[in-house]
């Protein structure tokens, strides 16, 4: 994969910072850029690789977006921000030519609202231009759609169906269930 930008400084890039470091010979060079670029230093002093760069970027902002990915020219950006800025920084990404990966949907800044209309919509947009664009590649649904996959092949002749419950911290309201048909 080569040049990868990380947006994002929170617990999950934490995570994520960490396993990219770990695949220095997949992920060759690599920047973490956030809001507060402190926290992007104190991620990269914890891992103590000096060679990982940092940057402050607001997320919120395409121009800003657009002129780190000129500077840096990532390959692939990993959008590790919040959900409401997936828009912006697929924007930039197509603007700049750069694949693009996120681990939750767009959902607008002041509505919870699960469902991945407003990404799919960029779909032909990044096949046009020769982009990746991969979503939703977090706990639920992607990890468990992997764990769904892995156990279908491995441990189980059969499975007809599989309900994954998302309770969103116990409000049921807000939950929904994705079916999983191998």
């Amino acid at each position: 994969m080569g040049k990868v930008l990380m947006i994002g400084a929170g617990g999950v890039a934490t995570v994520a910072a960490f396993k990219i470091a770990q695949n220095a010979d997949v992920f060759t060079d690599f920047m973490i850029a956030s809001r507060t670029k402190a926290k992007c230093d104190r991620i990269v002093e914890a891992i103590g690789n000096p060679n990982i760069k940092t940057a402050q970027v607001d997320a919120d902002d395409v121009e800003q977006l657009k002129a780190l990915f000129n500077d840096y020219k990532p390959e692939l950006v990993i959008n590790l921000a919040l959900p409401y800025q997936d828009l912006t920084i697929m924007e930039a990404c197509l603007a700049c030519g750069c694949s693009y990966l996120d681990t939750a949907n767009y959902e607008p800044k002041d509505e919870a609202h699960f469902e991945y209309s407003w990404q799919w919509a960029y779909k032909k947009r990044f096949e046009d231009a020769g982009l990746t664009a991969i979503l939703g590649c977090g706990f639920d649904p992607g990890v468990t759609s992997i764990f769904t996959a892995y156990a279908a092949k491995h441990h189980f002749d059969e499975i007809q169906y599989l309900d994954i419950v998302d309770c969103n911290a116990g409000n049921h309201h807000k939950a929904f269930a994705t079916n999983f048909n191998p």
